[in-house]
């Protein structure tokens, strides 16, 4: 039983890493593949933005449907890795919370 409640707090841990880690590798997929969609969330009226609103325009742009819209299989397979991983994530730490409470 300890090891399974281990296993799902790794699971968990792993799955939020994963969720934060992806937004680093679309907005760097971003850069590199399509820079005039990165100009659009990393300039605001044609000025850089701090790295804040940068972070909060890139979330504005992972949940609206236009990154699918680029074709890029890349993108799309983080954005869904980013989508459902946090998903995963909390349902590991639930699911730990369940065993620890049984385990009572």
């Amino acid at each position: 039983m300890l090891q399974f409640y281990l296993s799902l707090l790794l699971a968990g841990i792993v799955c939020f890493l994963l969720h934060f880690g992806s937004q680093y590798r679309i907005a760097s997929l971003l850069r590199r593949r399509h820079p005039n969609e990165w100009k659009i969330i990393s300039e605001a009226d044609g000025e850089p933005t701090n790295a804040i609103r940068t972070w909060m325009r890139l979330q504005l742009a992972l949940r609206s449907p236009v990154l699918p819209a680029l074709e890029d299989n890349a993108v799309t397979r983080w954005r869904m890795t980013w989508r459902y991983s946090l998903w995963a994530a909390w349902l590991c730490w639930f699911g730990a919370l369940a065993v620890q409470y049984t385990a009572r």
